[in-house]
């Protein structure tokens, strides 16, 4: 019987324990400047600017340790995640922008930090989904400086929006 009251005592003590809490930051982006120069083309790559503009955001975010780098199918924005992807010894990885923040992607990137880069009508609404709420609108066509970041800790979720020119 002591043994059992001993047994049943530290289940009690380890079951009060609070687990360690996982933060999950989250990094959004619209891809950098693309080449407009043919109007046909759905898939263009980032003209020059924008290829800096990919560099300029590898460098901002240089002491950001990421863990997962996630961008859509298309150049532009692939181009963009690339220089930030190879800082961090990490590969792209494809997001469908219809099916975002799922609950795959949700238990992948628990704990993490992620950067994804989207687009002017996706980015926003990828970050209204992780707030559960609409809080950003789309983003003008020509601006490509928006920084969005979203922390996730204990149910909690906040973020920030910064202009990166």
């Amino acid at each position: 019987m002591k043994y059992f009251k001993l047994f049943i005592l530290l289940f009690l003590v380890s079951s009060c324990t609070q687990k360690e809490t996982e933060t999950t930051t989250y990094y959004l982006i619209r891809h950098a400047e693309k080449d407009r120069t043919d109007k046909t083309n759905k898939n263009p790559d980032l003209n020059n600017k924008g290829l800096e503009r990919a560099k300029k955001w590898s460098e901002i975010l240089k002491n950001v340790e990421f863990d997962m780098i996630y961008s859509t199918n298309y150049n532009r924005t692939q181009q963009t995640a690339k220089p930030t992807a190879d800082s961090n010894n990490l590969e792209v990885l494809s997001y469908n922008p219809n099916d975002m923040y799922n609950l795959k992607f949700q238990k992948e990137t628990i704990g993490k930090t992620v950067l994804i880069v989207g687009h002017s009508n996706t980015t926003p609404f990828f970050v209204n989904k992780i707030l559960e709420k609409e809080k950003h609108q789309q983003i003008d066509d020509r601006n490509n400086a928006n920084l969005y970041i979203v922390n996730v800790q204990n149910g909690i979720k906040t973020d920030i929006l910064l202009k990166i020119e």
